[in-house]
C-alpha cells in the first residue's frame, strides 16, 4: 500500500512540473500589462521632456539610462527569490510605476526627472527579476510558451502606453496627468487580492557553484547578443517619436507610430517563444535577429504609407526575440531560475541604458536619422552569436525543475 502511495505521489509531482496552468499564467500576464503601460511612458513624452526642460540627445538618452540603473540589482533580487518569495515586487509594481511616470511632467528640473526615473527603475527591477519565473514555474514543459504569453503582455502594455501617455498629454497637458495613475492603484490592489491566498512554497535548491560552467557557456555569448541587439530595439522603442517630431509629425501621428511598432512587438513576442518550443530555440532566434536589422534599413529609406508595413516586420521581428532569450536561461538554468533570470535581466537593461546614451550622442552629432542607420547595422552583428549559445538539454524527470506555486 505504501508503495502505491509512493508512486501516485511521484505522478501528481511530475504532472506538477509538466503542466501549463493558465491562470497562474494570466495572473501575471495581466500584472506584467499594466505595469509595462506606464513604464513606457517615457517615449511618447520625450519630445515634450526635451522642449520643456532645454534637454540635448544625449541628457534625454540618459534618462531611459536611469531607467535601467536599478537593473544592476536584479541578481541580488533574482537570488534572493531563489530562497524566499519576492511576489510584493509582482504586487506593488503597477502602482508605483503609474504614479512616478504620471507624474514625470511636474518635474521642474533634470535632476527631478532623475530621481522620478530611478524610482520606476526600481520598480521595473523588482518586477522583472522575479516574475519571470514565476511563469517559467507555472508553465510545466511548455516554458517557451509561457515566456510569449508573458513578454506578449509587456509589449502590448508597450503598445497601449504611448497612446495612453498621448491621450493625457492631449487631454490633461504635460504637468496635469496624474489622475491617470488609478488604474494602476487599482490594479495592484486587484492582484493583491489574487495572490494573498496562493500559498508560497520554496523547494530545496542545488548549490549555485554547480551550475556555473553552464552559466559560463549561456552568458558569454549572451552577453554579445543583447549588447548588439539592444541598439536595434532602443532605438524604435525610445527614440522614434522623437525622430519623427523633429521630421514635422504631430503628437498623436508620433504615439501612434510607436503603438503600431509595439502592437506588432506583441505579435512577435507571442509566437516567438511559442514557435521556438517547437522548432528549436537557437534557429527561430538566429532568423529574428538576422532579419529585423534589414526590416529597419528598409523602414529609414522608404517613404509613404510603404513605411507602415516595413515598421510593422520590424516590430514583429525585432521584439519576438526576447521571449526566446527568457526561455533559454529557463531551460539551462532550471534549479536557478530567478537568479538565472536576474542576471540575464540586468545584462540586458545595462546594455539598453548604454545603446540609449550612445544614440542619443550619435542623434547630437549626426542626427537621430543616421543614428538609427547605425542601430540596424549593430543589430545584425547579433545574429552570428546566436551559435555560440549552449543547446537546449534533454529535461528527464530526474532534471525536472522543481515547482514553486505562486
Amino acid at each position: 500500500m505504501a508503495d502505491i502511495t509512493s508512486r501516485d505521489l511521484v505522478k501528481v509531482e511530475k504532472a506538477e512540473t509538466q503542466n501549463f496552468f493558465l491562470d497562474r499564467v494570466l495572473t501575471i500576464v495581466s500584472a506584467h500589462f499594466i505595469h509595462d503601460t506606464y513604464s513606457s511612458f517615457l517615449a511618447p513624452l520625450l519630445p515634450n521632456l526635451i522642449e520643456k526642460l532645454s534637454l540635448s540627445y544625449t541628457q534625454a538618452g540618459s534618462l531611459s539610462a536611469i531607467a535601467q540603473l536599478p537593473s544592476l540589482l536584479n541578481p541580488i533580487i533574482g537570488y534572493l527569490d531563489d530562497k524566499v518569495s519576492l511576489r510584493i515586487f509582482v504586487i506593488l509594481a503597477p502602482a508605483i510605476s503609474a504614479t512616478t511616470m504620471s507624474c514625470l511632467g511636474l518635474a521642474p528640473s533634470y535632476l527631478s526627472l532623475v530621481i522620478l526615473l530611478f524610482i520606476t527603475g526600481l520598480s521595473i527591477a523588482g518586477f522583472h527579476a522575479t516574475s519571470p519565473a514565476l511563469i517559467a514555474r507555472a508553465s510545466g514543459k511548455e516554458v517557451g510558451r509561457g515566456m510569449s504569453f508573458f513578454m506578449a503582455a509587456g509589449e502590448f502594455g508597450r503598445t497601449v502606453g504611448p497612446l495612453l501617455a498621448s491621450w493625457g498629454l492631449l487631454t490633461f497637458s504635460l504637468g496635469g496627468m496624474f489622475p491617470i495613475a488609478i488604474p494602476g492603484w487599482i490594479a495592484s490592489l486587484a492582484i493583491f487580492l489574487r495572490f494573498k491566498n496562493i500559498p508560497v512554497h520554496i523547494e530545496k535548491q542545488t548549490g549555485f557553484l554547480t551550475i556555473l560552467p553552464t552559466a559560463r557557456r549561456l552568458f558569454i555569448p549572451l552577453v554579445g547578443i543583447a549588447f548588439f541587439r539592444s541598439f536595434l530595439t532602443t532605438g524604435l522603442g525610445v527614440y522614434l517619436p522623437t525622430l519623427l517630431e523633429s521630421e514635422g509629425a504631430s503628437i498623436w501621428k508620433a504615439g501612434s507610430m510607436l503603438a503600431i511598432y509595439q502592437f506588432a512587438g506583441v505579435a512577435g513576442a507571442f509566437m516567438g517563444g511559442t514557435i521556438s518550443d517547437r522548432l528549436g530555440r537557437k534557429p527561430i532566434l538566429f532568423t529574428s535577429i538576422l532579419l529585423a536589422p534589414i526590416m529597419l534599413i528598409t523602414f529609414l529609406n522608404t517613404t509613404g504609407w510603404l513605411i507602415i508595413p516595413f515598421l510593422i516586420l520590424s516590430g514583429l521581428l525585432g521584439l519576438s526575440s526576447q521571449p526566446i532569450l527568457l526561455a533559454i536561461v529557463q531551460d539551462q538554468l532550471p534549479h536557478h531560475r530567478s537568479i538565472g533570470n536576474g542576471l540575464f535581466m540586468a545584462i540586458n537593461f545595462i546594455c539598453l541604458s548604454t545603446a540609449a546614451v550612445v544614440i542619443g550622442a550619435l542623434g547630437d552629432r549626426f542626427g537621430l536619422r543616421h543614428a538609427f542607420l547605425w542601430t540596424a547595422i549593430a543589430g545584425l552583428l547579433a545574429s552570428p552569436i546566436v551559435w555560440l549559445l549552449p543547446s537546449s538539454p534533454v529535461i528527464s524527470e530526474k532534471t525536472s525543475p522543481p515547482q514553486q506555486e505562486l
